[in-house]
């Protein structure tokens, strides 16, 4: 069987505390035009490393220069592209982490908030209606229609854990394992979508359900595009804690509530502001530069920028999640 090597780009920007993710139209059929990732093929003779050959042609389908850019997984699962179910080549494709600041791009490429494909994710404004008037219910009522009741326990388990129900925590980095368990369910057009353009090759991975459930609200993307962007959307929250790549999304000066608000749009929740001051003070993470923003609407405040001397200083300098206000 042949194999082609392709590239992936979840390409992100935080614009006016919008996380947003750069996305191109993908057409499926002449009818039909689906968000995607960029993406294209690896081109041997062309491309030295994989780095500079998703540079290239990022720039080429977007016009778009990139600068922090960090491989994030591959994704190969047999029937991902269904023309393999037609003689077409298995498609494996090795996915990257971008991030940037907003630019103009050419124009059938387009920025969207992240949240219009996990609307179960921004918890800014309080606990999101999406999981307790649609999340709860449907995966409630998946796990009543499992055959056993040990599959039925094993299924209501899952669904607290990962969304945080029946008491259990909520965990922001689970993005990955949330939109997993719903396309399980067959809760997502995706799913749908896939056991139809594979004629039911993937019943061995989509156990049919019964009845077509209501399916939960959230913007679908092509191929599994949303399972890669689910997989960069928990890298990065993970990433927060522990690397200082907030920094990339910020112009080099900055107020601390620019950069408050910057990690909370990421994280999708609310931070404690004396808390989240005192830690990137007290880390190091910043410096002051004696000059104010007069543009912030009341009192000037200070312009900080990174320090880049924390690097050598400190094993894991992040920024964290101090204080996180529930709402």
């Amino acid at each position: 069987m042949q194999v082609d090597l392709g590239l992936n780009a979840v390409i992100v920007a935080v614009t006016e505390e919008v996380p947003r993710i750069l996305t191109v139209p993908r057409s499926r059929k002449p009818e039909s035009v689906e968000d995607a990732l960029p993406f294209g093929p690896l081109e041997p003779e062309k491309d030295r490393t994989l780095d500079r050959g998703l540079r290239r042609w990022v720039r080429e389908q977007t016009g778009l220069e990139l600068g922090y850019v960090e491989q994030l997984y591959t994704f190969g699962d047999r029937l991902r592209d269904p023309w393999e179910t037609r003689g077409g080549p298995r498609v494996v494709s090795v996915a990257y982490l971008a991030l940037v600041r907003e630019v103009s791009v050419r124009r059938d490429a387009r920025w969207r908030d992240w949240y219009e494909f996990f609307p179960w994710e921004d918890w800014r404004s309080g606990r999101p209606e999406a999981i307790d008037r649609f999340v709860a219910p449907a995966l409630a009522a998946w796990a009543a229609s499992a055959p056993d009741a040990p599959t039925r326990q094993e299924r209501r388990q899952r669904a607290d854990i990962v969304f945080g129900l029946g008491g259990v925590g909520w965990d922001g980095e689970r993005v990955l394992e949330r939109y997993e368990l719903l396309y399980e369910a067959y809760l997502v057009p995706e799913a749908w979508r896939d056991r139809e353009e594979t004629g039911g090759a993937m019943e061995e991975r989509l156990p049919s359900p019964r009845q077509r459930p209501e399916l939960l609200p959230g913007r679908p993307m092509a191929l599994d595009h949303r399972r890669i962007l689910a997989t960069a959307l928990g890298r990065l929250r993970g990433k927060l804690k522990y690397r200082p790549v907030v920094f990339e999304l910020l112009p080099p000066t900055f107020t601390l509530l620019q950069l408050q608000r910057v990690v909370e749009a990421l994280a999708g929740v609310r931070l404690h502001k004396q808390n989240f001051r005192r830690l990137v003070e007290n880390a190091g993470l910043v410096e002051g530069t004696g000059r104010q923003d007069a543009q912030t609407g009341g009192r000037p405040a200070e312009l900080f920028g990174f320090r880049r001397e924390v690097l050598r200083e400190r094993p894991a300098p992040g920024v964290g999640l101090p204080g996180v206000r529930r709402g």
